[in-house]
């Protein structure tokens, strides 16, 4: 199973990488509890928007791991690194380990995502990467 989810290296460091190929229409479920979906819109810097989608695809199946670790992404940019850190580590919790593609076309495992994902929020990268995207959004003004 792959999933593409949000570049972790990235919120920090990377400016996005352009969002995949949507898939078929018969394949997509309704917009607002799509994860993939989700993933585009935190690329594209739209967070608010990415964590409605997000929770509602949480409450639907609470064990993906890919939602589970684009929803920490949301909360932390958002600040809630408390909500982020308990999304991180459910995800790493999750039974079922799967392959995932980040933005940037790199596949690793959903645990090995979840950790890195831990220890930048413990160094505060989501926090500069945040502050960093409200200064470029301020200037565009």
């Amino acid at each position: 199973m792959s999933v593409t989810i949000l570049a972790l290296a990235l919120a920090a460091a990377n400016p996005p990488a352009p969002a995949p190929a949507a898939p078929p229409d018969s394949a997509r479920t309704a917009p607002e509890a799509d994860p993939e979906l989700a993933a585009r819109t935190l690329s594209a810097g739209r967070t608010e928007q990415a964590l409605a989608t997000l929770e509602q695809a949480s409450a639907a199946d609470p064990r993906d791991a890919a939602v589970l670790i684009n929803l920490g992404i949301a909360y932390a940019r958002m600040g809630d690194e408390t909500r982020a850190r308990d999304a991180f580590r459910q995800a790493l919790a999750c039974e079922e380990v799967v392959e995932l593609e980040t933005a940037d076309g790199l596949a690793t495992d959903s645990r090995r995502l979840a950790r890195k994902a831990l220890k930048m929020l413990e160094r505060g990268e989501f926090r500069a990467a945040a502050a960093s995207a409200e200064q470029l959004t301020l200037r565009d003004r």
